[in-house]
């Protein structure tokens, strides 16, 4: 479980979040959504350490995290746009994480197969198309098994083919009993995927709890109908 305690984070006189407090369960895939601007992206990298809270606590199991690195060996990390040396070969990248995770074997093999890369792996990845990028981020989030998984607008350039097999991944890996995070604007993604859902709006959280309950409250059965509801009223009591 992930625990998120007051947090706060501003940038010069920007508060970017205003005190989040939310936990993510174990077992589940929680979907932090909310349009652009909201702090979904900052609080992702408040979690994975490479931003600093001004203020407030994250625990990952019980554990606070207060500068300590090593609870990131367990968090498989897909971010919306990854950069990667563009003269190495996509297997020499992958060489490369391992190394700096220092991990020698890893099953990637029937990743690789999962996203249609095993063709790739001699091609520079100056050369790979985005969609390929994001194929191998997804290969790198997913290939040493880590407990904790954190998609960042993951499906973003995949053919339906590959998406769709992404999120039977997905589904596996929470079958697993893993703790997953998604960010998505594409509202069907998350209907398919999400148990727990994070409303964010302007640094605050305007709804937490399960799917269900969110259409249920404001009596929908489409979340892009929900999360319009809650804009409107938004704007209404602004």
């Amino acid at each position: 479980m992930i625990r998120i305690s007051n947090i706060i984070k501003k940038y010069n006189k920007l508060e970017v979040l205003k005190g989040i407090d939310a936990e993510v369960s174990t077992g589940k895939v929680t979907a932090i959504v909310g349009p652009n601007g909201s702090g979904k992206t900052t609080l992702l990298k408040i979690i994975l350490g490479l931003v600093k809270a001004d203020f407030g606590t994250i625990e990952i199991n019980g554990i606070t995290i207060n500068g300590d690195y090593e609870y990131r060996k367990n968090i498989g990390y897909m971010p919306q746009i990854a950069r990667y040396p563009e003269n190495l070969a996509v297997y020499e990248v992958l060489s490369m994480i391992k190394d700096l995770r220092n991990i020698k074997d890893s099953p990637e093999e029937k990743l690789l197969k999962d996203f249609e890369l095993s063709g790739e792996l001699n091609k520079a990845i100056r050369t790979l198309s985005g969609g390929n990028r994001q194929k191998l981020s997804a290969v790198i989030s997913l290939m040493f098994d880590p407990k904790i998984l954190i998609f960042d607008e993951p499906t973003a350039g995949l053919d339906p083919v590959i998406s769709s097999r992404f999120k039977e991944i997905v589904i596996e890996e929470k079958n697993k009993g893993k703790t997953i995070i998604l960010t998505s604007h594409i509202m069907s993604e998350v209907e398919e995927l999400a148990d727990e859902i994070i409303f964010l709006l302007d640094g605050k959280i305007y709804y937490k709890g399960s799917l269900n309950n969110l259409l249920l409250e404001k009596g929908e059965v489409r979340l892009e109908r929900a999360v319009a509801k809650i804009l409107q009223e938004k704007t209404f009591w602004n």
